[in-house]
């Protein structure tokens, strides 16, 4: 009887953990899906304009430590964490050789160069942690990497954060954006809590804060955007 109880409880919790990855999966496929437009837009004018191709560089990396982190030759029992990077590692690559088909030839050779060495750092930490490091301490050295990997991607929140209170607009924030930025982390931060796996719970827990502080502004300065609005149409009632 004991037995089945725990074994109902294991399943619970299984079923709990997978759900929780599952959904950042979904969220994080939101995120990556965001730039499309940008990318058509590319495509149409035939011309990078002034967008930046360091966010997708950054991106990528970020990615492929991750993705490397969930293999189970380097942390077992996390595949959830293995596909969500692998797919957002095909959208930042696809990224990164548009932006380059269309950039303007220093633009273009910059980020040639760039991809280049996003792929012999990632080609030195698979080295590194196979040749150097075995199972346990494999994952500790993955692991931190990761962690200053994805806290490093948190510069660009705290940039929109900086922005929207400096200008007290919401304009550069999308509302949807931020809700599956935040929905994400939350799911990881869940997802790694059920793991037991600080690598994933941390940083995504992080995140979630950042997430929860753009959610607040974007309530505190979209109401306060639509104050003046609202006032001058009494006015002209």
């Amino acid at each position: 009887m004991e037995m089945s109880a725990a074994g109902g409880l294991l399943s619970t919790y299984s079923i709990c953990s997978n759900a929780a990855g599952i959904a950042g999966n979904l969220f994080a496929f939101v995120l990556f899906v965001s730039p499309i437009p940008t990318f058509r837009r590319i495509i149409r004018n035939k011309s990078t304009e002034q967008f930046s191709g360091l966010p997708y560089i950054y991106a990528l990396l970020n990615c492929l430590i991750c993705l490397w982190y969930g293999t189970p030759i380097v942390s077992p029992g996390i595949i959830l964490v293995f596909t969500v990077n692998s797919v957002g590692a095909v959208f930042q690559l696809a990224y990164i050789l548009i932006f380059i088909v269309y950039a303007e030839r220093t633009k273009k050779l910059e980020m040639l160069g760039l991809l280049l060495g996003v792929f012999a750092a990632f080609a030195a930490v698979v080295s590194i942690s196979i040749c150097l490091f075995q199972p346990p301490n494999r994952q500790t050295f993955v692991g931190y990497l990761s962690v200053v990997s994805l806290i490093s991607m948190f510069a660009s929140p705290l940039f929109i954060i900086n922005l929207v209170i400096r200008t007290r607009s919401v304009e550069y924030m999308p509302f949807y954006l931020s809700l599956a930025t935040f929905l994400m982390s939350l799911s990881f931060f869940a997802y790694g809590m059920f793991k037991q796996d600080p690598f994933i719970s941390v940083p995504n827990g992080i995140g979630g804060v950042l997430g929860v502080i753009q959610l607040v502004l974007y309530w505190r300065y979209s109401r306060s955007n639509e104050e003046p609005t609202r006032s001058l149409l009494e006015s002209n009632a």
